[in-house]
Order: structure tokens, then C-alpha cells, then sequence
């Protein structure tokens, strides 16, 4: 084979071609342009400060971290609406187990109790999508409102209110909660937590066969399954996941603030999903990128935290999230057009 044969069966790709190959890049794109626009409205008022940094940063984290779970799944081309409520639950339910006039457990055990219960309810949501066939949007909507209202009855039952409170104490005596509670380098567990499940997910995703098979149960489950991929498998356990990430969740929040609430989590199912669609998912699934998710989450942590520091009303946080999902979804269909003439 001479070396011009060689030239143009293996056509160089340039910097440009490479980038448009990844599906963040609307995203890294969005996110300059947020930034931008906050640091020139609000640098003055504290925004650009170390203070105001740490704060969209840890809104980031704790949306990064559900949402990292929540791309995965919707690239395997599944949705999961019952992790708000799943917030609530664990945190109500690790409360309990911890708390001295209840539970009275160790807070290690606690935690682990509850992670077991999350499990399971993740277990329960994949087997019933794979075994009724029904939209997974339907079978975890009905969930979100069984556990939402499951966690109501059982809350009052026990305690007759809707919060559990007065386990300060026993956190500030448990060498535990310094792993969620602490800082490093300045910044709070909750954004090392973040980075440490952004950067595993993104391993599995790319770099291991179980990643693989994600994509490809996510682009064509009866293809995917002809040539020997756990269809199944990985569903359910991508259901656990986001379980699981709902429970790391609360532990960061019930180790924070001392307590739990019955509404806690609530409206968290939709802006993880903004955060994964933002950064390049597809919610056809087969397509999409656990960094561009917590990218996602960042975007909307600086617009949360922006609008605070110039003053605007928080109402229109709303509006601005619908509008970025809206101009996000085009952005990245057109920039997935040309990754396509790219491949070509």
C-alpha cells in the first residue's frame, strides 16, 4: 500500500472535528457565556468573591451528584422521577435509625441501613419498567408519588410532625460525619464527593465495557441484546444507581443541617434532568456524557446563585432554566448534525 493510499483512508482530525465529536461542548459553551454574563451583573456584588465561589459551587455538587447518576440512565435511554422522593425517604429514614429517641444507631450503620432500602426501591423501578414494559417515566412517576406520600404517613405516624430534628449533637460526636461535613482545601465534602462520582461515572462510561454497554442499550436494546449485552442487567442496576445517589445526597444534607424534612428533595427529579439534557444528553438515549451532566449542574448552580447577587427576584430562576433546557436541547441537536458530517 503506498503512503498516498494510506493518506486517504486515514484522513487526519483536526482540533475542532474532535470536539465536535463530544457531546459537553454545548455546554462548555453555555457555561461561558453564564459565567460571563454573572461576573460583568454581579462581580461587584460579591459573585466573583471566594464566598460567592463556594456557594454555586456547592449547589453544583449536590445536583452534580444526583445528576451524574441521572445521565447514565438517560443514556441507557430510561428516566428516573422518583429520586426526589428518594431524597426525602432515605433522609427521613436515616434520620430515624439515628436518632436517640428512635433508632438510637450508630450513624455508619444508619447510613448503610438506609443505602440497603434505596437499593431496593431502585431494584423495584428497573424490574417493574423491564417487566411490564411500561414507560419508565410512568412506572417512576407512580413511585415518586407512592414514596412521597409513604414518607408523609409513616413520618407523622411515628413522630407526629413532618421533620426530625436534635441530632446536631450526636453528629458533632460521630467521627463519620466529618466525611460530609467537612472541608478540604476550602471547599465543603459535598464538591469533593461530586468531583470523586462525576470522575468514576465517567470512567465506567468511557473506559470500561459495562460503559459500553450503557450506549448501547441506550441506542438499540434489541441490537445491543443480539450481540450479548445484559439489556437487563445494566437497566436495573443503572436504576440502583440513581437510588444510591439519591441516598449520598441526603447524607450530605440530614450531616449539614442536623435534621431531615419530609419535602426535602422535592423538584430535585427535574433539575438533575435539566443538568444531563444541558450537557448533551439526548432523552432518546444512546448519546450523551456524565461531565457534561455535572457541567449541567454548574451552569445552573451560577444562574441560581446569580440571580442572588444582582438582586433579581428568584421567581425568574425558573425562566431562565426553562430557557437555557430550550436552548440547550437545539444547540446540541445542531452541534450533533455536524459531529454526524464529522464521522463521515
Amino acid at each position: 500500500m503506498t503512503a498516498q493510499s494510506r493518506d486517504e483512508r486515514l484522513q487526519p482530525i483536526g482540533l475542532w472535528q474532535r470536539l465536535l465529536l463530544r457531546p459537553e461542548l454545548g455546554s462548555i459553551a453555555g457555561l461561558i457565556v453564564v459565567f460571563t454574563f454573572f461576573a460583568l451583573m454581579a462581580g461587584s456584588s460579591g459573585f466573583l468573591t471566594w464566598a460567592g465561589t463556594r456557594n454555586y459551587l456547592e449547589v453544583a455538587a449536590q445536583l452534580g451528584i444526583l445528576a451524574s447518576a441521572v445521565a447514565l440512565l438517560m443514556i441507557a435511554g430510561e428516566f428516573d422521577l422518583s429520586v426526589s422522593s428518594m431524597i426525602g425517604v432515605a433522609a427521613i429514614s436515616m434520620a430515624l435509625l439515628a436518632h436517640p429517641d428512635y433508632g438510637n444507631l450508630p450513624l455508619g450503620l444508619a447510613i448503610l441501613l438506609t443505602l440497603g432500602l434505596a437499593l431496593s426501591v431502585g431494584y423495584l423501578n428497573g424490574y417493574l419498567v423491564l417487566r411490564t414494559g411500561l414507560p419508565s417515566f410512568i412506572v417512576t412517576l407512580a413511585m415518586m408519588f407512592i414514596l412521597a406520600g409513604a414518607n408523609i404517613g409513616f413520618t407523622k405516624l411515628i413522630t407526629k410532625l413532618t421533620i426530625v430534628s436534635g441530632l446536631n449533637e450526636k453528629i458533632a460526636q460521630d467521627p463519620i460525619a466529618h466525611l460530609f461535613t467537612g472541608t478540604l482545601l476550602g471547599l465543603p465534602a459535598a464538591v469533593w464527593w461530586w468531583l470523586g462520582v462525576m470522575g468514576v461515572l465517567s470512567f465506567v462510561l468511557l473506559r470500561t465495557p459495562f460503559g459500553n454497554w450503557i450506549f448501547g442499550a441506550g441506542g438499540d436494546a434489541n441490537a445491543a441484546r443480539n450481540v450479548g449485552v445484559p439489556v437487563h442487567r445494566v437497566k436495573i442496576t443503572l436504576f440502583m444507581l440513581t437510588a444510591a445517589a439519591a441516598t449520598l445526597l441526603a447524607t450530605i444534607q440530614v450531616m449539614g443541617l442536623g435534621s431531615a424534612n419530609v419535602l426535602q428533595g422535592q423538584g430535585k427529579e427535574l433539575e438533575a434532568i435539566a443538568a444531563a439534557v444541558i450537557g448533551g444528553c439526548l432523552l432518546t438515549g444512546g448519546y450523551g456524557s456524565v461531565i457534561g451532566a455535572g457541567i449541567g449542574a454548574l451552569i445552573l448552580a451560577i444562574v441560581q446563585q446569580g440571580i442572588i447577587y444582582t438582586n433579581i427576584d428568584l421567581d425568574w430562576f425558573k425562566v431562565m432554566v426553562g430557557g437555557m433546557i430550550l436552548g440547550a436541547v437545539i444547540l446540541n441537536n445542531h452541534l450533533r448534525k455536524l459531529s454526524m458530517q464529522v464521522r463521515r
